[in-house]
């Protein structure tokens, strides 16, 4: 008597019975038709795929945004704090500091911001850099926390010497200030392009999240700021309260990815990229060509590196310069409130917003030409700017002396900014083979990390020009 064996899993939806019959083949030769149906799948994939988990109540997403907010808030708040820094290593006794173990006297205030900047961008660039290449070789869970561990710690160190005097050995506390950003930008270097590497693996949205996630990092840095100065906070508080605050977010978002990491959802995607033999064999290992890969992501590569490069040339070395054009008048909003409000906070919004309309509107997708031209069409924005009302100036003149245009400028540049940073994170991902994500998105963070230094670089020649 023939039977029909139903051999399609409970509660898995269904494929149609075409799909069904040509997947499978049925062997009915006479030797097996009268003892058992054999199936025989036509290649080497799982005959049933399994059913993506869902993501219960959006916990990867907003696990995935709160990473994305905990890789670059420290370091914002590590800026906002410049009183706090010029108050460290004030001149005392109007004496120069020597440098350990050299018989050079510099002005330690007047130093700091050239110092952190080759501190944080130069070690950050080169493990931006080398990641893709040797990430494999250690289990993602250790550079992950492994990363937030090492920045928890620098930043609760960092907060313990905010109420200790430092006054009696500033020469010490300086070279202690720049080993600490030093290791706090490898950390940050190494969780970034594993973030961006794990979140390349997920669908759009989740990269989204994560890109959105920093310019939400800027925002609430610059809110910040614009809190401290309206309740009159004196530079050492707003400093405390800033590290804290980094240490708070540190130490949740370590919690979150380990929580994260031990969910359904999470394993799918980092298990799907695994192909299967047929049985009894092995799993299939591709191996990794980054040449390859190169040759696939090099435009997007080279239009996120070219936005950020005019990005970081500008901001915030020339925006923070820019007075307001009635600066002097008593007004506390020319006075005090003007640069913070629209060099920090409006940049900070409109690449923010900029990020969330690319995961809306994912234009252009496939044609990555066009992704680089509008990243070299940014080039507009260096005479802008520097035509502005920043002061003080040596060479060029002010043209542009309106408030209001200065501020649509800076919409522009930051909305410009975060859309081209976010579509080319969401396009590469797509345009690789599924076993090539991972390192393509490191890739695209390196791009990025190189962008930053260039472009940090690049801002000193722009002060000197205008």
């Amino acid at each position: 008597m023939d039977t029909a064996t139903n051999t399609r899993p409970l509660l898995q939806q269904s494929e149609t019975d075409s799909d069904f019959e040509d997947d499978l083949q049925i062997d009915r030769s006479p030797d097996n038709f009268e003892d058992e149906v054999v199936v025989l799948a036509k290649d080497t994939k799982p005959i049933f795929k399994a059913r993506e988990p869902s993501d219960r109540f959006n916990l990867a997403y907003i696990i995935f945004y709160f990473l994305g907010t905990t890789v670059l808030l420290p370091w914002f708040f590590f800026i906002t704090a410049a009183e706090y820094w010029k108050y460290k290593f004030r001149p005392i006794s109007n004496n120069l500091t020597s440098i350990i173990g050299t018989d050079l006297n510099i002005d330690l205030e007047a130093s700091f911001t050239p110092y952190i900047s080759i501190a944080s961008t130069v070690p950050s660039t080169v493990f931006l850099v080398i990641n893709p290449m040797c990430s494999h070789k250690i289990p993602l869970c250790i550079r992950m926390v492994g990363s937030l561990a090492l920045m928890l710690i620098l930043f609760i160190v960092t907060t313990v010497f905010v109420e200790i005097n430092t006054d009696a050995w500033q020469d010490k506390f300086f070279l202690m200030t720049m080993g600490i950003v030093v290791l706090l930008n490898i950390a940050s270097a190494v969780l970034q392009s594993g973030l961006f590497g794990v979140v390349g693996r997920f669908p759009s949205r989740y990269i989204t999240a994560v890109v959105s996630g920093q310019a939400l990092g800027g925002v609430v840095a610059a809110l910040a700021n614009i809190v401290a100065l309206w309740v009159g906070a004196s530079a050492v508080r707003s400093a405390l309260v800033y590290f804290v605050m980094a240490d708070v977010f540190i130490f949740f978002a370590m919690l979150a990815y380990v929580l994260l990491s031990r969910t359904m959802f999470f394993k799918y995607y980092m298990m799907e990229a695994v192909e299967y033999a047929p049985v009894n064999q092995p799993p299939i290992v591709r191996n990794i060509s980054y040449t390859g890969i190169l040759k696939k992501i090099w435009v997007h590569g080279f239009s996120v590196f070219f936005c950020f490069v005019v990005s970081l040339s500008m901001y915030p070395a020339i925006t923070t310069l820019v007075s307001s054009e009635k600066k002097g008048n008593n007004s506390a909003w020319n006075d005090v409130y003007f640069v913070p409000v629209v060099a920090y906070l409006i940049m900070s919004v409109m690449d923010y917003f900029g990020r969330i309309f690319a995961g809306l509107l994912q234009l252009p997708q496939k044609r990555a030409w066009v992704v680089g031209m509008l990243s070299l069409l940014r080039v507009v924005f260096f005479p802008l700017l520097l035509l502005c009302n920043a002061q003080p100036r040596h060479h060029l003149p002010v043209l542009i002396h309106s408030d209001i245009l200065y501020i649509l400028i800076v919409v522009m540049f930051g909305f410009t900014n975060g859309y081209l940073a976010n579509i080319t994170m969401i396009c590469v991902p797509k345009i690789v083979e599924l076993h090539e994500q991972e390192v393509a998105s490191s890739m695209m963070a390196a791009f990025l990390g190189v962008g930053l230094a260039c472009g940090s670089f690049l801002s000193l020649l722009m002060v000197n020009i205008i």
